[in-house]
């Protein structure tokens, strides 16, 4: 069983500006991960791997810093990091960057499941994954927390608000995980020496692999980022003074007034 895993390095603060022109998160400077429920996504990929053999391919599309993403992901047990990097992918919305991820996906031939964290935590739109499914033309299930295979086919557990459902689809398919599946592990000693070796991480430009230039980046971007702000919470109150007796007096009148009693 082949399995794609797709990551995405976010900024590991809420100190972080936007670009007023582009409506896009400045991200130099700024401390970064691996976004944590893609950390689940590729936890769940191993314990697959573990039990039913295969290869592990990991993408992410970002600036060259997000090597140190890949790297963290092949210490983790992972067999192949490839990297979409290119000026042209630069301020890509969903839709692009589904667009180009699929796309990479598409070089491999062999792939049964593709996994997603359910949603990155510097967007939090949870539509990635969705489109992935999408372009790629694979069934798709998310908010999973439970996954099991048999044969041809995927079982998951779906979490709803009010409970859950059970989902069943054959292969291939993607799925978007939640942080209940699984806890992560740590990367192994020998692991993390071999995940910085020279080559361990492939990054790929535009040139490298099949894709329309006008679905690329910022032009080809539908969303538009209006205004960001931090949300701010005015609340007025009151303190009541004097003996006691007289002060839960006042405060049972208030109370009553405003009908909480």
């Amino acid at each position: 069983m082949d399995i794609a895993v797709c990551i995405k390095q976010v900024p590991d603060t809420n100190d972080v500006e936007v670009d007023e022109e582009s409506g896009t998160l400045k991200r130099e400077g700024v401390p970064s991960i691996i976004n944590p429920e893609d950390r689940n996504a590729l936890e769940e990929a191993l314990q697959l791997k573990e039990e039913y053999g295969g290869k592990i391919y990991v993408f992410s599309m970002g600036p060259p810093q997000a090597e140190e993403a890949l790297r963290e992901a092949y210490a983790m047990g992972i067999d192949e990091a490839i990297l979409l990097c290119d000026e042209s992918f630069a301020g890509s919305d969903t839709w692009a960057t589904a667009y180009t991820l699929s796309q990479a996906i598409k070089e491999f031939n062999n792939i049964d499941i593709v996994l997603c964290g359910r949603q990155a935590i510097d967007g939090d739109t949870g539509q990635v994954g969705p489109q992935l499914a999408e372009n790629l033309g694979i069934a798709q299930v998310t908010y999973v927390s439970e996954l099991n295979i048999e044969e041809d086919k995927v079982i998951a557990r779906r979490k709803m608000e009010d409970g859950y459902m059970i989902v069943e689809t054959k292969l291939p398919v993607l799925v978007t995980v939640m942080k209940y599946i699984n806890e992560p592990r740590y990367p192994k000693m020998n692991r993390i020496v071999k995940a910085y070796e020279k080559d361990i991480v492939k990054v790929w430009n535009k040139d490298d692999f099949k894709l329309e230039e006008e679905n690329l980046g910022l032009k080809a971007s539908p969303t538009r980022v209006e205004e960001t702000y931090i949300p701010t919470h005015k609340r007025e109150g009151e303190i009541f003074k004097g003996d006691c007796e007289q002060v839960v007096n006042e405060l049972i009148d208030r109370l009553k007034k405003e009908k909480l009693i």
